[in-house]
């Protein structure tokens, strides 16, 4: 049966991808596409995410979300990692389409309510709409079938300090509501997306089978991939946000845990999460007060690109 998701995004080269798959895969059910800022500002990531779904030639609701963190001041996007305009800085078409009048926290609620038990929401940016909707229905904890966030890292370390991973960090508060929740919940995070690398090859075929939207996959590729080389050395990318809808489809390619998540949301840990092995006893019960999750600790990075390559070629 296929899974009726909402995909929260911030698009990004990573998020295309991912995109591209959700539009594509025939066991996703897209409902929408909810955005924020993160790799870019929200009216960009807004406009890349009516965009893709143009090229694709899909006709998918895209609302618009949280432009700054929840608490902290926000930091200027990575303009030196997915480019001005989130895509490489390639030349990109005119967009023909509008977002929804509804904000994205509205949207997430509304179809929630409407499908309860059914959805699943796959947040790939940082998490300030998930929380948002919370905000406007507490009672979405017990509504949603699942939550996947991408983001985090339990033994990997981060990617934007020496503890914090960019979702997390971007905002934290977002974060330490969202991971505690007490909804079902899956932590897809850097212990995971840095053992995936998509070379040119898997890009070559992932081009060669998406037509226009190809096309800006391709080129926006070019750029991120030169960041990965001088970042980790790798000939490729982490393909980060497409392995949370790999774990969606393909768990048995990942190996979890259950546990207990905090997020740490000042300070030089700022951005930190902090994983407690369900069943383990530290000095204080405190790291273990907060609801259990799912976290992601191992991969198979091959099988995993070769899937999105399959998927998209």
């Amino acid at each position: 049966m296929p899974h009726p998701i909402i995909f929260d995004t911030d698009p990004g080269v990573d998020d295309a991808q991912a995109i591209a798959i959700a539009l594509r895969h025939p066991e996703i059910e897209l409902l929408g596409l909810t955005t924020t800022y993160g790799n870019v500002d929200v009216e960009t990531a807004t406009r890349n995410a009516l965009l893709l779904c143009q090229l694709a030639e899909r006709t998918v609701p895209v609302a618009q979300g949280a432009a700054a963190p929840m608490v902290k001041p926000r930091h200027p996007a990575p303009a030196h990692i997915h480019g001005a305009n989130g895509l490489g800085d390639i030349p990109l078409p005119a967009v023909s389409g509008s977002p929804e009048p509804r904000s994205a926290p509205q949207f997430i609620v509304d179809t929630v309510n409407a499908r309860p038990g059914e959805i699943t929401l796959v947040s790939v940016g940082p998490v300030g709409n998930l929380a948002a909707a919370l905000q406007l229905d507490p009672q979405l904890v017990d509504k949603v079938k699942r939550v996947v966030v991408m983001g985090g890292s339990i033994r990997e370390g981060g990617n934007v300090t020496p503890v914090a991973e960019a979702n997390m960090f971007n905002d934290p508060h977002a974060a330490a509501r969202v991971l505690t929740a007490g909804w079902p919940l899956t932590l897809v995070g850097l212990d995971v997306t840095h053992r995936c690398v998509l070379g040119p090859a898997h890009m070559a075929r992932i081009a060669a089978g998406q037509g226009a939207l190809g096309e800006v996959l391709a080129g926006s590729y070019a750029f991120y991939r030169d960041f990965y080389r001088d970042f980790l050395g790798i000939d490729g990318c982490c393909p980060h946000d497409s392995c949370a809808l790999a774990w969606l489809l393909r768990p048995d390619l990942f190996t979890t845990a259950p546990g207990h998540l905090t997020v740490t949301t000042h300070g030089d840990a700022e951005g930190q999460t902090l994983f407690a092995p369900e069943g383990r006893a530290f000095i204080e019960p405190r790291w273990s007060r907060t609801p259990l999750v799912e976290v992601c600790l191992e991969t198979d990075g091959p099988a995993v690109v070769e899937w999105i390559a399959d998927t998209l070629g």
